[in-house]
């Protein structure tokens, strides 16, 4: 399994950023701007917490497991596989997301004085930022899931046995 690139999130993020705002700038000419919608920080901020917990989670078993407790839980090869594919999927979601609301909200910067576009401004900050905190946990879970003997030989992550 391949690891996941900042370079690529980078790319995704500009790539939507630049998009958005000139979509903004362009439905706001021919009527009113869609919303951002309240729900999405708080949505991907369950998500960070859930990555979050799972890689938590993922660490104290394979600590556990290292250890050779009596009563330690393994971890299967396939969920932890299955983990570390749910927190690339939503990184890569998080930097479109991410992108997307800072283009709009790079746009609604220029009328902060309408209390209506501040809040949504406040929205699309938000959102960025609980997008950047699913990307953070997605790494760790990475991180979490990577076999030792991979660090250097290939640079590929591998879910842990």
């Amino acid at each position: 399994m391949k690891q996941l690139r900042i370079r690529t999130l980078v790319g995704l993020f500009l790539a939507a950023g630049v998009l958005s705002w000139s979509g903004a700038r362009l439905w706001d000419s021919v009527g009113t701007l869609p919303r951002v919608p309240l729900a999405a920080p708080i949505v991907l901020a369950v998500i960070a917490v859930v990555l979050l917990a799972t890689a938590l989670s993922l660490r104290s078993r394979l600590r556990a497991q290292r250890e050779r407790r009596p009563d330690a839980k393994g971890v299967e090869p396939m969920m932890a596989a299955r983990a570390v594919v749910f927190g690339q999927a939503s990184a890569l979601v998080a930097a479109l997301v991410a992108g997307m609301y800072g283009g709009t909200g790079v746009f609604l910067l220029e009328s902060l004085d309408i209390p209506a576009r501040r809040d949504q401004a406040i929205y699309a900050g938000l959102s960025v930022l609980m997008s950047f905190a699913v990307i953070a946990a997605a790494f760790f879970l990475e991180r979490v899931c990577k076999l030792p003997e991979d660090d250097d030989e290939n640079g590929g992550t591998a879910p842990a046995a």
